[in-house]
C-alpha cells in the first residue's frame, strides 16, 4: 500500500533536532521524500506497522506531530504533481 508520511518535529532544543534526524531516516528506510517533512511510501501490512511504531518511539507527542495517509491506489490515477518532481516508481525497472 501507498502511504504519505508527514511530519512536524520541534527543533527549538537539540533534542528536538536529533528527533527530527531520526525521524528522517526512519522514513528514508521506508519510502522517498518528496517535500522536507513529506515521505511517500510503498510498504506491505507488517511493514506498515513497524514504520508506525519506530516512528511513534522516535517523537516527543508533547511537542511534534505526526500524520500517515494511506493513498488510494492506483496512486497514479489520484495523485497531480506539478513543478520538480522527483518521484521514482521502486517497484518497476529501475533502467530504462
Amino acid at each position: 500500500m501507498w502511504v504519505l508520511v508527514t511530519y512536524d518535529v520541534s527543533t527549538d532544543t537539540k533534542e528536538g533536532q536529533a528527533r527530527l534526524r531520526k525521524v528522517a531516516l526512519i522514513c528514508q528506510d521506508y519510502g522517498q521524500r518528496v517535500q522536507k517533512s513529506v515521505f511517500e511510501c510503498w510498504v506491505g501490512s507488517t511493514q506498515y506497522e513497524r514504520l508506525k511504531r519506530r516512528l511513534l518511539r522516535a517523537i516527543d507527542p508533547e511537542e511534534d506531530s505526526l500524520r500517515i495517509y494511506r493513498l488510494t491506489e492506483p496512486r497514479e490515477r489520484y495523485v497531480e504533481e506539478f513543478g520538480v518532481s522527483r518521484f521514482i516508481d521502486f517497484r518497476g525497472p529501475l533502467i530504462v
